[in-house]
């Protein structure tokens, strides 16, 4: 059941109304799915082989009903940092779009407008998120031209170091972490010796929900990298 392009549950909230489950049209639209059939595709198809497990919003990308692509958005790899990129913010009060495939059989454009969607079904869903964080890598390529054409601001670049173990690609961060809490950081430590590491340049895109919240941030924006020419990016 569909309202004004929000896609609603078929059966009411035992507290009111129905659900909000998605957004779109007909013929493409985001869609809640499971987080089992999320993590899947996501290990089968995005080009880190690995899910996150602070997602908690998982969407399906439906083109003419069949699941073209998936979004996972949750918590920054430090969830406690929120604060340090825009002051106040709480934990609950921001997302990082943490994966995000797509088919290449998709039209032109279906990734900026499947971020739209999602990002208008979770200011209905979510009315606590005031900021959405992505980061856009090298892996990539057009150094996050989706997030420019969603209106996302620019807050420069910097350098990361991943390592991949087994063609599945880490985060340097779990080096340091505590494999006691961590499956992926323990299996990684007690791999090193057979992982690779390569440094690959990240490019923070910020979106604002909350117009409010920009002038908290501590970071300066920067003016759009171009995806067209070479060491461009800000630092």
């Amino acid at each position: 059941m569909m309202a004004r392009g929000f896609i609603m549950s078929e059966q009411q909230s035992l507290f009111g109304p129905c659900d909000v489950v998605g957004f779109g049209d007909e013929g493409f639209f985001v869609k809640e799915i499971k987080r089992d059939e999320a993590n899947e595709i996501v290990m089968k198809r995005h080009y880190s082989k690995k899910f996150y497990n602070a997602s908690y919003i998982h969407l399906g990308i439906f083109l003419h009903g069949k699941v073209m692509g998936v979004m996972q958005y949750g918590y920054a790899m430090n969830p406690a940092s929120a604060g340090s990129v825009v002051a106040g913010t709480g934990i609950k009060e921001y997302l990082e779009l943490n994966r995000m495939w797509l088919d290449d059989d998709c039209p032109r454009n279906s990734e900026s407008q499947a971020i739209s969607f999602s990002i208008k079904f979770i200011k209905r869903k979510y009315p606590r998120i005031k900021w959405i964080q992505s980061f856009a890598d090298e892996r990539c390529g057009g150094f996050g031209i989706v997030y420019q054409a969603c209106s996302f601001s620019y807050y420069g670049e910097h350098d990361s170091v991943f390592w991949e173990l087994d063609g599945v690609t880490y985060h340097n961060s779990l080096m340091t972490r505590d494999p006691s809490l961590s499956k992926s950081a323990a299996h990684l430590i007690a791999n090193k010796d057979r992982a690779l590491p390569s440094v690959l340049r990240q490019f923070r895109y910020i979106k604002f929900i909350d117009a409010r919240e920009k002038k908290k941030c501590t970071l300066k924006e920067c003016a759009y990298p171009k995806h067209y020419i070479k060491g461009t990016g800000a630092k």
